[in-house]
């Protein structure tokens, strides 16, 4: 199985879907995985019979471990069953359901949910469940608890995303907090990183913006038309849409860009675009709000969380001025959106002379890795971003 999301390097099996003799048919999941970024099912890699089972239910292990083997009719054996990632809450691993236990719907809950259910007075009952065949999980019953705390019978927005952390012990970082601090991590010890930043006029930006309010994307944000630019910078510069995973350095054509989204204390999560190099402005700007929503609402698949090439974060969104943002592995660049603020600055007028302006201004922040890139591929490539927004006419 591929990994699911760059952050991701383990996994925790839930449950088995079929039992040891059953047929299998090519695609058809075997087990329910968690990580911290999705929960998915594994599919079989080909019609035939499940013939071994090597990791039980509730045990979590690394990405590509050999899971299960499938007989297939000539009577050889695939073993090619792997995994995924993240470490799932010690006490659901420790019950979490076996092989040969079936999940009917409402019928058997889990000691860990009997125990909160118990705890906060809820009727399992009344839970509808969002685990497979409609097993109430421990997320259900809390999401119970906080319904009846909000006093409207709602769930919060956040509370099926696979991204929520589970509730730990005071002082203890959550998991999803544990997961994106070893990814940082890992960036920093193996990236060479370093930081450019340059300033650009957003006057015509703002200007369109204003004029499309009405009838267009545009008005909400000024991230897709800098993802347009951006891109458009990448087709010149193409060193920068490129990962380097060990000592392989591999450039692609296409962009597949990620658009990292907050996800407040939750965490955060980098959806991605395929082939956004083939969009317009307004279909970037509806393919980014598209993700964005439904990253909080627990709706992305997996193949939305992997396989990007260039990531555009947008802190200015909330008021801030400069960032260091962390590389994006194994990609070799980021690109830093700040926040698009008044400022006098000193222009040239109509007839060469000096003068002082109040324009919109943003600072643009490339973090980039030195092993791949040199500061004035880094310092080109921002110059291209920052000239296309300074002259756009769209």
């Amino acid at each position: 199985m591929p990994q699911l999301g760059v952050s991701v390097a383990e996994g925790t099996i839930l449950r088995w879907l079929v039992a040891l003799g059953d047929d299998v048919a090519a695609d058809e999941p075997l087990c329910e995985v968690d990580t911290d970024k999705i929960v998915t099912d594994i599919p079989s890699p080909a019609a035939g019979v499940l013939a071994e089972v090597l990791v039980e239910a509730g045990a979590t292990v690394d990405v590509g471990t050999l899971l299960a083997r499938v007989a297939i009719s000539d009577g050889s054996v695939l073993p090619r069953v792997a995994t995924t990632t993240t470490e799932q809450d010690a006490s659901e691993r420790e019950h979490a359901p076996s092989p040969s236990m079936p999940v009917v719907r409402g019928a058997w809950h889990s000691p860990v949910v009997q125990r909160l259910a118990a705890e906060h007075g809820v009727d399992l009952s009344a839970v509808a469940g969002t685990g497979r065949g409609g097993r109430v999980r421990k997320q259900d019953v809390l999401a119970a608890v906080a319904a009846r705390a909000n006093g409207d019978g709602e769930r919060p927005l956040h509370t099926e995303s696979p991204y929520r952390p589970e509730p730990d012990a005071a002082g203890q970082l959550s998991r999803m907090r544990r997961a994106i601090g070893a990814h940082m991590k890992r960036s920093l010890e193996t990236a060479a990183t370093c930081t450019t930043w340059m300033e650009a006029d957003m006057a015509r930006v703002e200007a369109a913006r204003r004029g499309a309010k009405a009838s267009s994307l545009l008005g909400v944000t000024p991230l897709p038309i800098v993802a347009r630019c951006a891109i458009e910078a990448l087709a010149e510069h193409p060193a920068l849409n490129a990962t380097l995973e060990g000592e392989r350095y591999t450039r692609h054509e296409a962009v597949h860009l990620g658009v990292a989204v907050s996800l407040g204390e939750d965490g955060l999560i980098v959806p991605v675009i395929r082939d956004a190099h083939t969009l317009s402005v307004d279909e970037l700007g509806i393919a980014i709000r598209d993700l964005s929503r439904r990253a909080r609402r627990n709706e992305l698949t997996p193949d939305e969380v992997r396989g990007g090439t260039f990531t555009i974060t947008n802190p200015g969104q909330f008021g801030s001025l400069m960032a260091t943002p962390v590389i994006n592995q194994p990609q070799v660049a980021i690109l830093d959106l700040e926040a698009v603020v008044k400022r006098a600055i000193v222009i040239e007028d109509g007839d060469g002379n000096d003068v002082i302006e109040i324009r919109p201004q943003t600072i643009l922040g490339l973090s980039w890795d030195h092993r791949a890139l040199d500061g004035a591929q880094a310092a080109q490539f921002l110059g291209a971003v920052r000239r296309r927004l300074e002259r756009w006419d769209g």
